[in-house]
């Protein structure tokens, strides 16, 4: 089969989404078929990764777009001639199959899928915002089940178009032949309550090498990475105190309310921004940076003894996925996808949403209870090779592309023409 994936990049540059979409990619390609990537920002040195270049009067013309669209107060349209034109790029037209990973991010426009024809295209849904008027998390809000308008969550948009931009998406996903997977039970019921509900739906968690990310030995990797081998190491991803989502502040007044008989048995070991001042704690801490080597990243899992995930709002987070597989038990909140990985006493601790005491009674529980620990060190394991390989990724994809080109009508249809809205 020959498949082609869209993403801004081909790894972390887009976060999350662009390495799940290069283990996708990776995946099928491992299992025998034509995988190949389409991006605006290559960072492999994958032959089959190809940058999405425009031509100069394109690039003009949507500079000139998207300043207009900030001041009317749109987002992510500015690509419609790109779209539109992605119909004639050679990969395009070679592919069995077209994966579309993110469609804004200034990527691409949804007001130009109608005008790909009849080329099955499936939708990775890795958040909110393909069917709400143009946030990536609705929060509180659920205005994006009849329409939205009236958005409590605009951030820098100048001006209220959530309706229209609402309006404009649901009529180009029924106009294009799409599908929709989905990464987490969460996000699979919030689809089928949204407007992508009449298209075909496939939940499909995200997946990982296993191979890669494993046990290693945790004494062996704190030699290497310099910590310390008397303390219990609690482990953070990248916790941005700016970033509300992410829960920085959360997890800042858990750490706090640590009793000192835990403090003083600990140290803490972060990837990402280092925005905490970890050092006011009077903790021993290590901040590793932005971290992009997989097997650097599964021997800080391995050396960490819990792994905390203080998140507001989120999918199905990768990170989750590699701590698991590394067998490093979790600890993160009750809120949308979560719980698909955190499971209680199974794979870790799961607290209520905003609840900083349970979220530091989980920490306390956790690291004095060693054997309940490493019950959980080795179910982490079990389940993320069972349910979250790569393997089983790909080939649950490939099922859903032969569905999809099944399903794809033989007689071209008609561009339909953008309605009065």
């Amino acid at each position: 089969m020959k498949i082609l994936h869209l993403n801004l990049s081909d790894y972390a540059a887009s976060g999350g989404t662009g390495i799940a979409a290069y283990r996708l990619h990776a995946g099928l390609k491992r299992a025998g078929h034509q995988s190949k990537m389409l991006c605006l920002i290559k960072e492999t040195s994958d032959p089959d990764v190809y940058y999405w270049d425009r031509s100069a009067a394109t690039k003009g013309i949507e500079r000139a777009f998207t300043v207009v669209e900030k001041q009317l107060g749109f987002r992510d349209n500015a690509r419609i001639l790109t779209t539109m034109n992605l119909k004639n790029h050679p990969l395009f037209e070679e592919a069995d199959v077209v994966t579309m990973h993110c469609i804004h991010e200034q990527l691409m426009s949804y007001i130009g899928l109608p005008n790909l024809g009849d080329k099955p295209l499936v939708f990775y849904t890795h958040d909110m915002w393909s069917f709400t008027g143009q946030c990536h998390y609705s929060y509180e809000c659920d205005r994006w089940k009849t329409g939205c308008g009236s958005c409590p969550h605009l951030g820098n948009l100048k001006h209220d178009n959530t309706r229209l931009e609402w309006k404009l998406k649901n009529w180009a996903y029924h106009h294009c032949n799409l599908h929709v997977a989905t990464t987490s039970t969460w996000m699979h019921d919030m689809v089928q309550q949204s407007m992508l509900n009449h298209l075909p739906i496939r939940r499909i968690p995200s997946g990982l090498d296993t191979q890669i990310y494993r046990p290693y030995d945790a004494k062996t990797c704190r030699d290497i990475l310099g910590l310390p081998q008397d303390k219990k190491i609690l482990m953070f991803g990248s916790i941005g105190l700016k970033e509300l989502r992410k829960g920085g502040d959360l997890l800042v007044a858990a750490l706090k309310a640590l009793p000192e008989s835990v403090r003083s048995e600990v140290a803490l070991i972060t990837m990402g921004k280092d925005e905490l001042l970890l050092e006011e704690f009077d903790i021993p801490s290590f901040n590793f940076g932005f971290v992009t080597d997989d097997r650097v990243k599964a021997m800080m899992f391995s050396a960490a003894d819990l792994f905390i995930f203080p998140t507001r709002a989120d999918n199905l987070p990768l990170i989750l996925e590699e701590s698991m597989a590394c067998g490093t038990p979790l600890i993160s909140f009750k809120v949308g996808g979560v719980p698909d990985l955190v499971r209680p006493g199974v794979t870790g601790y799961l607290a209520e949403p905003e609840n900083v005491e349970d979220l530091r009674d989980g920490i306390v529980k956790l690291l004095q209870d060693d054997e309940l620990r490493q019950s959980i060190s080795r179910q982490c394991r079990e389940i993320a090779v069972k349910e979250y390989s790569l393997e089983r990724f790909s080939q649950d994809f490939l099922d859903f592309y032969q569905q999809a080109i099944a399903s794809t009508p033989q007689v071209e249809q008609k561009r339909p023409a953008i309605p009065m809205l």
